[in-house]
């Protein structure tokens, strides 16, 4: 059976597989508001599926997602305080009811990964690359910060390796972020599906309910909760940082394809 949502992404299911996929890939498959209420309610849907065993994440085009979307980052540019933080709560929704789906859940990164990509692949109990992906959170040279996505990208990758990657926002190679563990296996573009498909099998073929509590095992004993306390302080630093004065210049001029103020003179 297939649902599908033009704009933003489709929905399949075969085999007890479920399959998300980003479906803009003219916009590097970039996220705005709209989208992020779409993949919000799929993976609240699947999670919810006696049919389906395993949800992959996946995405169309030569990038799997390039973090906000243009139109979306000059909407907020204007934003209030309150407005963005209405904004980053529902991004943080989106992302908890990705990282809370009862089904185990694999990305599946066929190209570059950027800013709030980082978060959609972090999310996901497993990841694939591809070796010729590229990831970056670029937030600090736009005058932001990685807030929202951050507890889940640095239980994915480590603190150490986030002290370095928040701080430069250097494109690091998929080699480097299997080093680091932020994915699990490195393929050759052509060999992507077939491990995918591997990892899905093993899901779709172990005990639904042994499954479903392993996953909630993991969360419950690894680090500190992803609980509504933190949620709510990533959402104050993102809004916080959004409405200053760095964070408007720095948005600004990535949209006006300039220096921000601080590289001037």
């Amino acid at each position: 059976m297939t649902t599908a949502t033009p704009a933003a992404l489709t929905v399949t299911v075969q085999d007890r597989i479920a399959r998300i996929t980003l479906t803009r890939p003219e916009v590097r498959n970039a996220f705005n508001d709209e989208v992020i209420q779409q993949l919000k309610a799929a993976f609240e849907d699947v999670g919810l599926r006696a049919d389906v065993r395993a949800v992959v994440l996946a995405a169309e085009g030569p990038a799997f997602c390039a973090g906000a979307d243009l139109n979306w980052m000059r909407r907020m540019a204007d934003y209030t305080r309150d407005e963005n933080l209405a904004d980053a709560g529902q991004l943080a929704a989106m992302l908890r009811a990705i990282y809370e789906c009862p089904k185990p859940t694999i990305a599946a990164v066929q190209g570059d990964v950027y800013a709030g990509g980082m978060g959609l692949v972090a999310a996901c109990d497993m990841a694939v690359s591809v070796r010729g992906a590229f990831y970056c959170l670029s937030e600090v040279k736009l005058g932001l910060i990685p807030a929202t996505i951050s507890p889940y990208v640095i239980r994915t990758m480590g603190t150490r390796a986030a002290h370095r990657y928040f701080l430069t926002a250097e494109r690091f190679s998929a080699e480097e972020a299997h080093r680091i563990g932020f994915v699990h296996e490195l393929v050759d573009a052509d060999g992507l599906e077939s491990k995918v498909n591997e990892l899905a099998h093993a899901l779709t073929s172990a005990s639904p309910a042994a499954v479903r509590a392993c996953k909630k095992l993991v969360q419950d004993v690894a680090e500190r909760e992803i609980d509504a306390a933190l949620v709510a302080a990533t959402v104050e630093g993102i809004a916080e940082i959004r409405a200053s004065d760095e964070g408007r210049e720095g948005v600004a001029s990535f949209l006006q394809k300039r220096k921000p103020a601080w590289l001037a003179g």
